[in-house]
């Protein structure tokens, strides 16, 4: 499978992915936390946006700090990073979703780590659906040339 993609269409991957796991984590938190759909899609729309303007921020830090220490990008840093980025994930997002559902702090610690557990296969399934469906499409684009 290629890896060359634009920055258009990485864009369209990120926004994808975030709406899709709102689309699939909206009913299913508000069915298990017993909150409204519509409290439960806006925590979830404001978490998926926090996630995004924390990679962002969260990446150029990092590779600043990579390029500074003269480190390698090997296997040990990107568990490093990994643990960091949803570290500082969860110290955000948790007094925000305490905050939002009136919940205690050690509920939405529970909460976080179950949607953290979600995204685990979630971000492998869709990652990967998404390069066989691209790569079929630019098969069938190459084929109709």
């Amino acid at each position: 499978m290629t890896a060359h993609k634009s920055i258009t269409e990485r864009v369209f991957q990120a926004v994808g992915f975030e709406f899709l796991a709102i689309l699939i984590c909206t009913p299913l938190l508000a069915w298990i936390m017993q909150k409204p759909l519509l409290d439960m899609g806006a925590v979830t729309v404001l978490i998926a946006l926090l996630a995004l303007a924390w990679n962002v921020v969260f990446n150029r830090f990092f590779d600043r700090a990579l390029a500074r220490m003269n480190l390698p990008h090997n296997a040990w840093v990107r568990v490093v990073h990994a643990l960091l980025f949803e570290g500082g994930l969860i110290v955000m997002g948790v007094p925000l979703i305490a905050w939002w559902l009136s919940v205690s702090l050690w509920q939405a610690l529970l909460l976080d780590i179950g949607v953290l557990l979600f995204f685990l296969p979630y971000t492998y399934v869709y990652h990967w659906g998404y390069d066989v469906l691209r790569e079929r499409f630019m098969a069938r684009r190459a084929y109709e040339s």
